[in-house]
């Protein structure tokens, strides 16, 4: 039981340590009046028996730490000790401690927040049972230039019965409804989905049950699963909630059960789910606007998964029957092919680049910290060097003088952590407040024991960095020199200003690469906001409105009601235009299919093009602009004229030249009659400001005889509203009159300025922007700071030499010149080194990029105008103070 009586007396040693340093000094006492016994037994004096003893036994604090560490305590006093001295020291050196905890919290705190960002979002697991097995199933359409499609239920019936990769598998698609009845008219967001989704993700209820077969079937009655905060912000939170009829769409629907509050699906917030009571009977090839989500049986990876489903889609093509209007052959022309992602991957998409470079980014500040408090600590332990010096003839140890050093800088980190944890706290507040649109898993960005321990390392590992510099440089075998040179003060050595220098060219290198990176991304946003996005976002209300089949189910009489809402929202006062469309651009969601040119002959189906249905007048409210022909007229939809407009790319494609256009014919089927092209609109870039226009084919959205339906109405559409009070509470409250003069079951949802959306379509590009430019100019300032601090303590060291040149008649500004220009040769030598490494990393923004080159001069030589400009300033003021330098104080003084 050796170790037992070690812990007892490793405890002993920790909280009775003043007890056994008392017997520990008894004993040494004992010790050596037994020696002065001795030799006064043989024939010495009391004096030189003392002494004698004193030789014999040795250094008593020798003897004392020896014990102490035969007692395994000698570590833990000597830490203690030296955590203790090392703050003594700081709180000495209150402007020291100042500047250094400022410099290093910034750039600790900076570099948390980003972390905890990179955990919630990139590392952190999704909230399923074992969520590395759960994958989403869509497709990629080559054929018809899709690279990103969804499923169909004649795929998924397929897969459902005949792949082994899948321990189940299950389909959903997002929907917006109207649910009346509870207080006003609302829409809300539901989840449809196949009865095998809630199992698959491993969910269990907080109340009731899940969807079942029977929910599930097509025909029985219609049943729904309330989200936790629907439950609780429309039912109080009732239980006896289950049991109740909730109408959607006009229809009747039982609440069977609530989801737990933590439930979340692909960071959306449906207020319900309903199932999709799919008819395998009445499946067709097509209608790919599903998305399927399934969980991989143990041991199978994603690619043998693939592999399963490439087998079988030529089963599913050969099990169904084909759209009215096309062949088994066109569906297998457009060469459908698994698209499998990890259920998290597919979340997060290409935002984890991003997140990475930022990532590196503020590291890279850090560093620049780093090396800045490096530099603070050169010139503090520098003007210790006799003290360490004496310590060290004393006897003092090299490794312990060592210790104590990296000790303070190591408590000078630590110190910073905390202040950093603090601002990272901060800092995540503040971006939940803002919550970026594109950021998803943004509930999940919290200061956790990761970020906490993260945040410790990174404290304790920059501590250690930029200590270790001065403990090479004054705790080594050199430690003595000061005394051997006397203690006269002569000019600065030029080892000291190297090495000093030296780390104000890595920091300046380091504001290179980050200014770069961040002046990149400005001429981005620069070149996107001077896209012509084809359309005006300026002074444009959005909102979405549908009209349930349930509360009208006539199709002409719904157009009639839409056309109603128009006429009634111009009417408001400072509307100019109003319109209706099928799809905002730069917004999610809209609808492709083939356009057939009727002049044209097809060997295989042609691609897919974006298609939207507009009312008339949409064109002016949008800010579209007509480059041949005419826009649609009520009297084309309700006198069912067959007409179509093509956007101005669609157009040259097909036919050369956009006026040849008009008096052209299309149709998305070729069984479908054939559509007059009335008008050519200019091209859109409705897919965002950094993708190219999207061919268009647009259509009234009216329409008899269009995709093998005998009559196809646009229920659910935005009404778009120019107006300059675009935004303001009083529009809305008119436009809401308005809609409930006619329909007051009509909810008004998804209201937003097209301003809103246009800048949302780019908020990642700015957000990225935001945090380079930030993260520049804490590089900058730090840099500078650097060049200032070098210059000024070079100045405040070569006092005597300035003194003897300016005795010996050198000018002021000569002076000046020599400070300046040993400023600008180390911003020279950083800036060359930060361009170099600048070149080669920048290229990891070429996908964020938009018309500039990683490459781009301009902005190379921006960023190297500014940081020389900024140096000389920096060098300046020291140089000034050099100028001011009394000759005779100077040498008087030394």
């Amino acid at each position: 039981m050796r170790w037992l009586a070690k812990l007892r007396m490793l405890l002993r040693s920790v909280f009775e340590r003043r007890q056994l340093d008392s017997e520990l000094d008894e004993e040494l006492r004992e010790h050596i009046e037994q020696e002065i016994g001795n030799n006064i037994r043989a024939g010495m004096s009391q004096e030189e028996a003392r002494r004698a003893a004193n030789r014999t036994v040795g250094s008593l604090s020798l003897i004392k730490d020896e014990c102490r560490e035969a007692r395994s305590a000698n570590f833990i006093e000597t830490f203690a000790h030296d955590l203790r001295y090392s703050l003594r020291m700081l709180w000495r050196s209150p402007l020291f401690t100042l500047i250094a905890l400022i410099t290093l919290s910034i750039g600790i705190g900076a570099t948390s927040a980003i972390f905890s960002v990179v955990n919630g979002v990139l590392l952190k697991p999704l909230p399923y049972p074992h969520p590395d097995e759960l994958i989403t199933v869509n497709h990629a359409a080559p054929g018809v230039n899709l690279p990103k499609a969804g499923t169909a239920p004649f795929l998924h019936f397929t897969y459902h019965d005949q792949a082994h990769s899948f321990q189940g598998i299950g389909l959903y698609r997002w929907a917006s409804r109207t649910v009346t009845g509870l207080n006003e008219p609302e829409d809300a967001l539901s989840l449809n989905i196949s009865a095998q989704v809630l199992p698959i993700l491993g969910v269990q209820p907080a109340l009731g049950r899940w969807f079942s077969n029977r929910d599930d079937a097509p025909g029985s009655p219609l049943t729904m699963i309330l989200t936790y905060g629907w439950w609780q912000t429309r039912f109080g939170g009732e239980r006896s909630v289950l049991g109740r009829v909730v109408t959607v769409d006009g229809l009747a629907c039982e609440v069977i059960g609530v989801l737990p509050p933590d439930f979340t699906f692909l960071d959306r917030k449906p207020g319900f789910l309903l199932p999709l009571q799919l008819d395998r009977n009445k499946t067709i090839l097509g209608n790919v606007s599903y998305e399927g989500v399934a969980r991989l049986k143990p041991g199978v990876t994603i690619e043998q998964a693939a592999a399963d489903l490439a087998r079988l889609i030529p089963i599913a093509l050969h099990s169904y029957p084909p759209q009215p209007g096309f062949t088994v052959q066109a569906f297998e022309d457009v060469r459908f092919a698994p698209r499998l992602e990890y259920l998290k991957r597919n979340l997060i998409g290409d935002l984890s680049e991003t997140l990475w470079v930022l990532m590196g980014t503020i590291g890279i500040v850090l560093l620049i910290a780093c090396a800045n408090v490096a530099n603070l600590l050169l010139v503090r332990v520098e003007g210790r060097q006799h003290e360490l010096a004496i310590r060290a003839a004393l006897g003092a140890r090299r490794r312990d003088i060592a210790r104590e050093l990296l000790m303070e800088s190591v408590a000078l980190g630590l110190l910073g952590g905390i202040l950093g944890l603090g601002i990272a706290e901060a800092a995540i507040r503040l971006l939940i407040a803002i919550a970026p649109a594109h950021l998803p898993r943004l509930h999940e960005i919290s200061i956790d024991p990761v970020v906490v321990a993260f945040t410790f390392f990174t404290a304790l590992f920059s501590g250690v960095l930029f200590g270790i510099i001065p403990v090479f440089k004054y705790a080594g075998p050199r430690i003595a020199i000061p005394l051997r040179g006397g203690g006269r003060t002569s000019s600065q050595t030029r080892e000291r200003r190297r090495t000093r220098g030296m780390l104000v060219v890595v920091q300046v290198a380091l504001a290179v690469i980050l200014l770069v990176g961040s002046g990149l991304m400005i001429r981005t946003f620069h070149a996107l906001r001077h896209v012509d996005p084809g359309f005006d976002p300026h002074d444009a209300l959005t909102i979405r409105i549908a009209i349930p089949a349930a509360q009208v189910q006539d199709p002409v009489a719904v157009a009639r009601l839409e056309q109603s809402i128009l006429d009634k929202i111009r009417e408001i006062p400072g509307v100019a235009a109003a319109g209706t469309t099928t799809f905002i651009p730069t917004d999610s969601g809209g609808s492709r299919y083939q356009v057939y040119a009727r002049d044209k002959t097809y060997d295989k189906v042609p691609p897919l093009r974006r298609q939207k249905f507009i009312s008339p007048g949409l064109l002016a409210a949008m800010g579209n602009r007509l480059i041949a022909g005419r826009e649609f007229t009520w009297a084309d939809v309700y006198e069912r004229r067959p007409v179509a407009m093509v956007s101005e790319n669609l157009a040259r494609e097909l036919w050369g030249d956009p006026r040849v256009a008009i008096g052209k014919e299309i149709t998305p089927n070729q069984k479908d009659p054939w559509r007059e092209v009335i008008g050519v609109v200019a091209d859109e870039r409705s897919e965002g400001m950094q993708q190219q226009a999207p061919a268009s084919a647009y259509y009234p959205l009216l329409l008899y005889h269009f995709d093998n339906n005998q009559v196809v109405v646009l229920r659910t559409v935005a009404y778009i509203i120019r107006s300059s009070r675009a935004g303001s509470q009083s529009l809305l409250a008119g436009v809401q009159r308005a809609v409930w003069s006619l329909n007051p079951a009509l909810p008004l949802a998804d209201v937003r300025t097209l301003e809103e959306i246009y800048s949302n379509s780019m908020e990642r590009t700015s957000f990225t922007l935001v945090m380079l430019a930030i993260a520049g100019a804490m590089a900058l300032l730090i840099g500078l700071v650097g060049i200032y601090g070098v210059i000024s303590y070079g100045v405040s060291q070569r006092r005597r030499e300035i003194g003897i040149r300016m005795a010996m008649g050198a000018r002021p500004c000569h002076l000046s010149r020599i400070f300046v220009a040993e400023g600008l040769v180390l911003a020279l030598t950083g800036i060359a080194c930060g361009l170099a490494a600048a070149a080669a990393l920048t290229r990891v923004l070429g996908s964020s990029l938009f018309g500039v080159s990683p490459l781009d001069p301009l902005t190379y030589a921006s960023v190297s105008m500014l940081l020389i400009t900024a140096a000389v300033t920096a060098a300046y003021i020291p140089a000034l103070r050099a100028m001011k330098v009394d000759p005779m104080e100077a040498l008087r003084l030394e």
